[in-house]
């Protein structure tokens, strides 16, 4: 969940030393005498040579056009990783540039982990034509801690090719959750290996999975108050009877268990998985990242949705950087990711290096000036037909968001144990399983307090 997605452990983290170049001579960007270096997160990794070659063309121009300054780039893959982030963050290792998910803003923001970044946001030159409530998020007591650079709401991302040769309408695709059940059983039914419908049970991304389908049904993950457990409720049993049902009685999910990230999205870029809930950037990740074929995925609106899950991410600065090293970091952020025809915007390469854009795949900016300049790029240079996401553009305009539940991530770790219930266990009690769950959560929202 690149983003996806984002599923950072929530962690008891510490102040510590931090990295990042702390110590260093350095001066500001605009040219002083002394040499200026940052560390940036997020270089697409070695498996994708064309995506890795235009970021390292994009730091050769940056660092032309900002003489002095230098970046050097880590390339974990995804870029937070809830292994790594908690152990890199307390200990020392996090770059002057590094991301966060909209989950973990409030843990990092609120024990100083985060530099408040307030004097340099003129350094992104379209910060005023952000989205006002995703800048909100980044802010806390009128300071300013990051840079938004992912928005989204969960659709249903299909295959179109898997529904061509199943006897589908790709360009109907499901709107209900009878109708998925439907379309999965006659994709699993191609033959060996084919799986209808794909979920995940562990690494958090099952509990994450969860908490799209229960928001979709119009559940909650906790009370309002945030004080206790929620889903163990009439929407969270329709969500895992509905799982248990397509696993068992229709043998439409396949037999193995994907537990983190990128196990649902090899699967998928393997052309065999009908079907997922996420967000539009799974079309681009399953392509670039995991093979996928450019031309085979759509994505429509979340079945039935009362209520999509949204979420997000953010650059934010080392807290130890120099301000100069802060202010390197923001410009390295404006031209990357904040600037029309440019870095992650450069849609015209994208076409060019066979990326599949025209997805529909981030809302920062909203219908600003900024936000409707690179819509009407991304159209001009689409590679695919932008017809196959209106479906979820319609849908997504009109279904509420909902955030994140507060402590997310032990939330989706104890979620996680629901999911690989029902799915490795034909027997497996439901209810007994909520009921354990919320125990578990209970106990965890009390001693946060």
């Amino acid at each position: 969940m690149r983003r996806s997605t984002g599923l950072l452990l929530v962690s008891a983290l510490g102040i510590s030393a931090t990295a990042c170049g702390s110590g260093e001579p350095a001066t500001s960007s605009a040219g002083g005498a002394k040499a200026v270096t940052i560390t940036v997160a997020c270089q697409p990794a070695k498996s994708a040579p064309k995506e890795r070659q235009a970021w390292d063309d994009d730091v050769a121009t940056f660092m032309k056009a900002h003489p002095g300054v230098t970046v050097k780039s880590t390339d974990q893959q995804p870029c937070f990783d809830p292994k790594t982030f908690g152990p890199k963050l307390a200990g020392g290792q996090m770059e002057t540039v590094f991301v966060v998910p909209v989950t973990n803003y409030g843990d990092v923001i609120g024990q100083g982990q985060a530099l408040d970044v307030t004097q340099y946001t003129g350094a992104v030159k379209n910060w005023n034509d952000l989205r006002s409530d995703v800048r909100e998020l980044v802010t806390r007591d009128g300071k300013v801690y990051g840079v938004p650079n992912v928005h989204y709401s969960v659709g249903l991302v299909y295959n179109r090719a898997l529904f061509t040769k199943a006897g589908l309408d790709p360009n109907t695709p499901p709107k209900t959750w009878a109708e998925v059940r439907e379309a999965a059983k006659k994709i699993a039914a191609l033959g060996p290996g084919y799986v209808g419908y794909g979920e995940y049970s562990g690494g958090n991304t099952g509990g994450w999975h969860f908490t799209q389908a229960i928001y979709g049904r119009g559940g909650a993950i906790l009370t309002p108050d945030n004080k206790k457990a929620a889903f163990n409720s009439p929407e969270g049993k329709a969500v895992l009877q509905n799982l248990h049902d397509m696993r068992w009685m229709d043998n439409s999910m396949g037999s193995k268990l994907l537990v983190g990230w990128e196990s649902l999205m090899m699967a998928m870029g393997s052309g065999k998985v009908g079907m997922m809930l996420g967000a539009p950037d799974v079309v681009t990740d399953v392509v670039n990242k995991f093979k996928g074929n450019v031309a085979d995925y759509g994505i429509t609106g979340f079945p039935e949705a009362r209520a999509s899950l949204s979420g997000g991410e953010a650059f934010m600065i080392n807290p130890k950087a120099t301000p100069e090293e802060a202010r390197a970091g923001l410009e390295w952020v404006d031209f990357r990711f904040n600037t029309v025809g440019k870095g992650r915007f450069d849609f015209a390469r994208g076409k060019a290096d066979g990326n599949p854009v025209g997805v529909p795949d981030n809302d920062v900016y909203g219908d600003s000036a900024t936000g409707k300049a690179i819509q009407a790029d991304r159209v001009q240079n689409a590679s695919l037909p932008v017809q196959n996401y209106e479906p979820y553009v319609q849908a997504a305009a009109a279904i509420p968001p909902k955030a994140e539940p507060v402590h997310a991530q032990e939330l989706y770790a104890i979620l996680d144990v629901v999911m690989s219930g029902v799915l490795s266990r034909k027997d497996a009690s439901i209810d007994q399983l909520l009921a354990d769950a919320e125990t578990k959560a209970n106990s965890m929202l009390a001693a946060k307090g």
